[in-house]
């Protein structure tokens, strides 16, 4: 299951930095910082799949680049899916689309990562959707080691730290994705 906020109405759009989702997140520093608790989860699945299937189409057209019926499709159960979903269980669920093969999923997830649609949690070795296409981040997961939960966090400091470090090494940074095991909020409780 994927631990994630219930959106009160998705009001997503597509500008010209991209698809943004208004409402406020949280980042690492904030949180250890905060006098009350905050739900480290952001909003990175939107509730009205439709509508984000047509801003992220937008944002793809923008970009120069096609979204497939295959891609659209992989996106949908991306979205759709209550857990990471691995890439042969999205391939096992490609209703109407032919003889697709594994290679036409992978094709599509590499796409879905590229244009910051998808992220893929290695330690699962699973895909899931990402409703903040608006900026380019690398991804921060905590992966519940009791329930198997996984929720995304906007580490935003974080990740400003870092692109810091790695280009004081030298080295150029184009994604990075980590990954926090422990114990989430409700088997806490």
């Amino acid at each position: 299951m994927i631990c994630r906020l219930r959106l009160e109405a998705f009001s997503g759009k597509a500008d010209d930095r991209g698809l943004h989702i208004q409402g406020k997140t949280h980042d690492i520093a904030a949180m250890a910082h905060a006098d009350t608790p905050l739900h480290a989860n952001t909003p990175c699945s939107p509730q009205d799949v439709d509508a984000f299937l047509n801003e992220a189409e937008t944002l793809v057209a923008r970009r120069g680049l096609k979204m497939t019926r295959i891609r659209r499709k992989v996106l949908r159960l991306l979205l759709e899916s209550p857990e990471p979903a691995k890439a042969y269980d999205l391939l096992d669920n490609l209703d109407g689309e032919g003889s697709a093969k594994p290679p036409t999923i992978y094709r599509a997830l590499d796409f879905l990562q590229e244009t910051g649609l998808a992220h893929k949690i290695e330690s699962l070795n699973a895909y899931v959707a990402c409703g903040h296409a608006s900026h380019n981040h690398s991804a921060v997961f905590l992966i519940c080691n009791s329930c198997n939960a996984a929720e995304e966090l906007h580490a935003t400091s974080t990740n400003k730290a870092l692109r810091a470090e790695t280009e004081a090494a030298g080295f150029t940074m184009t994604r990075a994705v980590i990954e926090v095991r422990g114990t989430c909020r409700d088997c806490a409780a």
